[in-house]
């Protein structure tokens, strides 16, 4: 096999350059608006008062909503279990969540 030249190097360089750069263009059009950190704030904002009221962060409020939970006395159709998996649950929520449900006489499923 014969050595390349200067020249051809430098361009096939550049294609491969290029090709890269478009590849990560392509990738980073194609990424969904969740992933990028985009979320539709107002879309939440109309639902989620009965979470704020009790002082759920932002996460565990979209967590929930997303799952169709909009006030207290729904989380009585499942189990503890259930809401700890949500992504966007952490332990503070939790127990909020808990606490609340204590003072309302309301129960997680068992």
């Amino acid at each position: 096999m014969a050595k390349q030249s200067p020249a051809k190097i430098k361009k096939l360089r550049g294609e491969a350059m290029r090709a890269a750069a478009a590849r990560k263009a392509a990738k980073a059009a194609s990424a969904s608006s969740m992933n990028s950190g985009d979320v539709d704030l107002d879309a939440y904002a109309a639902v989620d008062g009965a979470w704020r009221e009790i002082g759920l962060a932002a996460p565990a409020r979209r967590a929930l909503i997303d799952e169709g939970f909009y006030k207290l006395s729904d989380l009585r159709k499942v189990s503890i279990d259930v809401i700890k998996d949500l992504h966007g649950m952490g332990p503070n929520a939790i127990r909020i969540l808990i606490t609340e449900m204590k003072k309302r006489d309301l129960s997680f499923r068992k």
